[in-house]
């Protein structure tokens, strides 16, 4: 446990400012693109137009010719690439397995075939634009209906589903579809890469620096000893920037031809084409149910698009096992190939889509037994985890409901449709679960506790707009009592101790015994050496008789204001820092997780108006209660909860990227047509966090809350659309033909 009670942590719990937040209001965070090297070369990738057959030639003479180009790279020159040994989380990761240019098969639109590189960004372009390629035609599909290309495999099972749906009292059986969206963060991908003949450095904008070292050890074939990567400042990733995509070796390989660094910046347009998206997801959920809203069966069978060459699972079914209690139950998961480029993680994979299909299905099981939505959720809470057997670590599902329901004003509900009127638009409200699996991974941490009265705490870990930097800072400051603003936080670099993935809501929670392991070293050896060195007051005394609180080192039967400054101890001992280390273990095969259930919780109610004259829909208010352990920072958790809502707003009402039939070109590749919540669409926003720490998990009780936040969101804002409009929509995003609909009925 922390060396402090609950009732007197001084930091940890309490909202505090970003302490990165001056360099970035005030232009001093430097992003990956903001790098500029001495000699900096800029490369512009070429892009296959077609989505599927084989290229023939590349005439690459004229843009070779061209001012101020240095190279022109494709398959004939540059140079091998490696495929990794498979994906781990511990030695390297990747979505799309092909290194660029190892054959001459075109998979999908948008594909590279060749890469420019020049002095400047408009030579480079200009070069790009100027090469001829040739293809040989092979017939492609982009189509967004479904069916697996194998038989369907079962990923979790118990009873008889089958034959407890067949004769049930009440049944649902409905097919929800989700479409491509397209990962949108502000900053572009980028990546900087030099090479000095034997080493290579690579800034870059990444969620994961160690998976990236390990996975560009692998297909560069350098030893890990031989590459650094820095990434100091994300502007978000949302998922998409986890792992190694083909531009960066393409910037490898283009430092290694040069002798010079190279900047290489993925164009808005190459974001919908080479660096992930979540795919199409088809969901055909079958619920069973008493008289009294009872489950008696779930099946949850869901089929999403991968590419040709790649095989990335959405995961769908990934909490369906957990979040209801029912004695029969079938999740099933099938692949369709299609010419797109390799789908990937987005902000919540898995569980977003997954959710939006059971919360739906379970607001519509509701209606058919006339039943309220949040009661019909209540009765059907598990004591345990009834996939494994296994106990909860923490689970307030209930009282998320409860209190949601309280703050909303959910018991003013009318359940009929259009029933209900304010300022001359019809309201219509909706509620839908979140969950969110517990996750930590292994992390190492190093803590210095210097001279002049400061700390210094390091993590190879990343911060990707989260707050990851002020969290460190709390956690030595709740340990040490430095003050937040004395203590510096280094992080982004691969040559710091190993950190882990900013993914799977999972770095505060890896990070904490991390932390806390480094700090408490470097204060054993701090009274160690009080204990020891002449000019100490405490020379002579049992280690164990003294501690270390408010920053200052004292006997544990006194208060802190008895003893002494620690950099008084410092001094005496002629010592610089005192220096710990500290580390942790975890990954997704967590022995823990073979003793508890491990989940985050929550519950949204969403209302949105609508006006039937200009058939128009908007979400107008949005509670949220999350269950997610102790919050460290509840200023940055409502921040990111009240984000993912916006973006759930999105994901309901506009996210879809469409596919022409005719190429296999994403035709909405830009932020004009690729519609996303703006401050115009934010309803009223209203976050609570409960207070119930997962101590099993870590010994702050801490879990993840940066995706919950998305999962569950659009069920709720689809069934609001019904109480208002009597549309039930089952395919996103909602679309104004689907609102017209209420008027023609």
């Amino acid at each position: 446990m922390s060396t402090l009670p609950d009732s007197v942590l001084s930091v940890i719990g309490r909202p505090h400012a970003r302490v990165e937040g001056p360099l970035k209001v005030s232009g001093g965070a430097t992003y990956t693109s903001d790098v500029d090297l001495p000699g900096l070369l800029i490369a512009v990738p070429v892009c296959s137009t077609i989505a599927s057959g084989r290229l023939t030639s590349l005439d690459v003479a004229g843009a070779e010719a061209m001012p101020d180009v240095h190279a022109v790279l494709h398959r004939g020159n540059i140079g091998r690439f490696y495929r990794i040994s498979g994906n781990s989380m511990e030695t390297g990761y990747v979505d799309e397995a092909r290194p660029p240019f190892e054959d001459d098969i075109i998979r999908y639109y948008g594909q590279y075939v060749a890469l420019v590189i020049a002095d400047t960004f408009e030579a480079a372009s200009a070069a790009a634009a100027a090469i001829e390629a040739r293809y040989e035609l092979t017939p492609h599909d982009v189509r967004d209906d479904l069916e697996p290309d194998d038989k369907p495999k079962v990923e979790n099972e118990r009873g008889d589903p089958d034959s407890a749906f067949d004769t049930a009292a009440a049944t649902i059986d409905a097919t929800y579809v989700t479409p491509t969206e397209t990962h949108n963060p502000i900053e572009l991908h980028a990546s900087i890469a030099q090479w000095d003949g034997e080493n290579y450095t690579f800034y870059e904008t990444t969620q994961s620096i160690s998976i990236h070292l390990g996975t560009l050890s692998q297909m560069l074939g350098v030893p890990k000893e031989k590459i650094r990567v820095i990434s100091r400042y994300l502007g978000s990733g949302f998922g998409g920037k986890l792992w190694v995509w083909p531009h960066t070796l393409l910037a490898a390989a283009a430092t290694r031809q040069t002798g010079r660094p190279v900047k290489l910046v993925v164009s808005r347009k190459m974001m919908f084409q080479n660096v992930g998206h979540r795919p199409v997801t088809q969901q055909r959920v079958r619920l069973s149910a008493e008289r009294d809203g009872k489950l008696t069966s779930l099946r949850h069978d869901y089929v999403n698009h991968t590419a040709i060459a790649d095989e990335y699972q959405e995961s769908c079914g990934e909490v369906t096992p957990v979040i209801y209690s029912t004695p029969n139950l079938r999740v099933t998961a099938g692949l369709a190939r299609r010419n797109v480029g390799s789908p990937t993680a987005m902000r919540g994979p898995g569980a977003v889509p997954g959710l939006y299909a059971i919360e739906s299905a379970m607001n519509e099981l509701a209606r058919e037994l006339n039943l309220d939505p949040v009661e019909l959720r209540l009765r059907n809470e598990p004591h345990a985890d009834e996939s494994t057997g296994l106990p909860f670590s923490s689970r307030h599902l209930v009282e998320c409901f409860r209190t949601g329901a309280e703050r909303f004003g959910w018991s003013q509900r009318k359940p009929g449709i259009g029933s209900m009127q304010r300022d001359g638009l019809t309201l219509g409200w909706g509620v839908g679960a979140c969950v969110w699996p517990g996750v930590r991974f292994s992390a190492a941490a190093n803590v210095d506790l210097r001279e002049d009265g400061s700390a210094r705490v390091v993590c190879g870990t990343q911060d990707i707009g989260t707050g990851t930097y002020t969290v460190l800072a709390q956690l030595v400051a709740e340990e040490t009592g430095i003050p937040l603003e004395r203590i510096e936080v280094g992080l982004g670099d691969s040559m710091l101790p190993s950190g882990p993935v900013s993914g799977g809501s999972a770095v505060t929670a890896s990070v904490v015994p991390a932390v806390f392991d480094a700090v408490r070293s470097a204060i054993k050896l701090l009274l160690s050496r009080a204990a020891a060195v002449d000019g100490s007051p405490f020379k002579g005394a049992a280690e164990d008789t003294l501690a270390f609180s408010a920053g200052r080192v004292h006997r544990k039967e006194d208060a802190p204001e008895r003893g002494v400054p620690f950099v008084q101890i410092l001094e005496a001992a002629k010592m610089r820092a005192a220096s710990g280390s500290g580390s942790a273990t975890g990954g997704f095969d967590d022995p823990l997780k073979k003793r508890f259930s491990i989940y985050s919780y929550g519950a949204h109610f969403a209302e949105v108006t609508w006006q039937p004259e200009i058939a128009r829909l908007r979400v107008s208010r949005v509670v949220t209660v999350i269950d997610g352990g102790r919050i460290v920072n509840p200023r940055a958790a409502r921040n990111q909860i009240e984000g993912a809502v916006v973006m759930g707003v999105g994901m309901a009402l506009f996210e879809h990227t469409m596919y022409d039939a005719r190429t296999g070109a994403p035709i909405n590749s830009n932020l004009a047509d690729y519609i996303i919540a703006s401050n115009a669409d934010t309803p009223e926003l209203d976050v609570t966090f409960l207070d119930h720490p997962d101590t099993v998990f870590n010994e702050l009780g801490v879990r993840g809350i940066a995706e919950i936040g998305l999962a569950g969101i659009a069920a709720a804002i689809t069934d609001a659309t019904h109480h208002a409009t009597g549309v039930r929509v089952r395919k996103l995003p909602i679309m104004i033909e689907d609102l017209l609909a209420a008027e023609s009925a």
